[in-house]
């Protein structure tokens, strides 16, 4: 078993672990939840863990190793991170409740799935810069993804009667904890302005890339089809937010549907070539 499968491994337990612990007091009937200045600690210490893990698969001696378990697990790790530093910012704890047990599974799904394959041109320095910026964007855009879908939950909750056997269910006691979805709306927004930054500045690395190694600016593989639509479509939700002010359910679309045809651009595919296809 390789090192960065055990650190992988170590890295879902942490999670796991601290995911149980925001949890139980919900399932005990408590409608709030809070990390705590250790909580905060030990899950700097798990996003730490989860770094060594990405370290020892991405950086081998051959160039830059990457899957798709290994590509999401990045972006949930750099998702995490901001995630830790708005913290500080905005008191979101609740959003641990769907974070931390999907920041579990991801860490467990790269240690059973480790292989992919390693990336041509590892000397190119645009591409170690396009990469790099690539899996940012990619990792803000999964963290404004789940977030869109936890708003789905909670605007669905606010729109629904609550029927005597629910109000006291785990679930309906976990969206209770959760902050307001003025305050989520707010967040949801600043993390995509801040991937669609970070995802122009990977369409731009990239064609740089595409120049310096194929000779095509823009080579209309699935890869660049599927990116330049999450870009589109990122670019269309904040115009209609600053001329229309789009919000809720629209701007969760829009958000949702970025995110998938970003997801398809690449995890997608190599899920299918290495796992469906078993190919390399």
């Amino acid at each position: 078993m390789s090192a960065s499968i055990v650190f992988h491994l170590l890295a879902a337990l942490a999670y796991g672990v601290l995911a149980i612990a925001l949890w139980r007091p919900i399932a005990q009937g408590s409608s709030s939840t809070a990390a705590g200045t250790i909580g905060r600690f030990c899950m700097l210490g798990a996003i730490a863990l989860h770094g060594v893990a990405l370290a020892l698969a991405v950086l081998v001696p051959q160039g830059l190793h990457l899957g798709w378990a290994l590509a999401l697990s990045v972006a949930v790790w750099l998702g995490m991170i901001v995630f830790w530093i708005e913290n500080f910012l905005l008191r979101i704890d609740g959003l641990l409740l769907l974070l931390l047990p999907t920041a579990a599974l991801i860490s467990l799904l790269a240690a059973i799935f480790p292989h992919g394959y390693t990336i041509a041109h590892p000397d190119s320095d645009w591409l170690r810069i396009h990469l790099l910026i690539a899996m940012m964007a990619y990792g803000l855009i999964t963290v404004a993804a789940l977030h869109a879908m936890l708003m789905t939950a909670l605007d669905r909750q606010l729109h629904r009667p609550i029927k005597p056997e629910d109000s006291h269910s785990i679930i309906e006691r976990a969206l209770n904890s959760m902050p307001a979805l003025l305050v989520l709306e707010l967040l949801l927004f600043r993390l995509i302005w801040i991937g669609f930054s970070v995802l122009t500045l990977t369409v731009i690395t990239g064609i740089i890339v595409s120049l310096h190694l194929g000779g095509a600016a823009l080579p209309m593989d699935h890869k660049t089809v599927f990116t330049l639509l999450s870009w589109v479509t990122f670019g269309i939700l904040l115009a209609g937010r600053h001329i229309k002010g789009w919000r809720g359910r629209i701007a969760l679309r829009w958000t949702l549907t970025g995110f998938a045809f970003l997801l398809l651009s690449y995890t997608g595919s190599r899920f299918v070539i290495e796992v469906i296809l078993q190919r390399g």
